[in-house]
């Protein structure tokens, strides 16, 4: 009786552990992308938030925000992007990322946070290069997939954190 505890327990350990593995896949694709984009030797720019990756990638809801964003496109080379900065490093400049961390919560109302640590100015000569910028996924589970339903990152600058979806909405709204 008790090997059979022992067994049930592992087993429920083991399946909230895979849950976590899994929260973190869509945020992986995304954070290599990232990675690649502010290489040293990046050649072409991998837009994060393509058709095929809004398709695999996202929540529905934050599809429909980004496709009512896009109406309003940021002055950039593509004219797509509702954004004229990177959402993930959360401006128009970086290095390469460094000491890149990933760390998933357990879930909580059927959500997962992801959050993401990196070092963006390590090869700058500013005050501020070592400091590690902050990112955290909101991931859930849609049609059996875990999707990122939001990136919210920390603003430096007024100590707050912005929320991907929020900052869409104000852009559909010509804000």
């Amino acid at each position: 009786m008790k090997t059979i505890a022992v067994v049930i327990a592992s087993l429920i350990g083991f399946s909230g552990a895979a849950h976590a593995a899994d929260a973190t896949a869509p945020v992986q694709e995304i954070m290599d992308a990232t990675k690649r984009n502010w290489a040293d030797n990046n050649s072409d720019w991998t837009d994060i938030f393509d058709a095929s990756r809004l398709d695999r990638l996202y929540s529905k809801d934050f599809v429909a925000r980004y496709q009512a964003a896009a109406q309003f496109p940021a002055v950039d080379d593509d004219g797509i992007s509702p954004f004229d900065y990177d959402v993930i490093v959360n401006g128009q400049d970086a290095c390469p990322l460094e000491d890149l961390t990933m760390a998933a919560a357990p879930p909580v109302n059927g959500m997962t946070e992801v959050t993401v640590r990196f070092r963006k100015s390590a090869c700058s000569e500013a005050p501020d290069a070592k400091d590690y910028t902050t990112v955290r996924f909101a991931v859930v589970e849609e049609a059996g997939q875990p999707v990122i339903d939001d990136i919210v990152s920390e603003n430096i600058e007024t100590q707050a954190h912005d929320s991907l979806k929020a900052t869409m909405a104000l852009i559909a709204k010509g804000q």
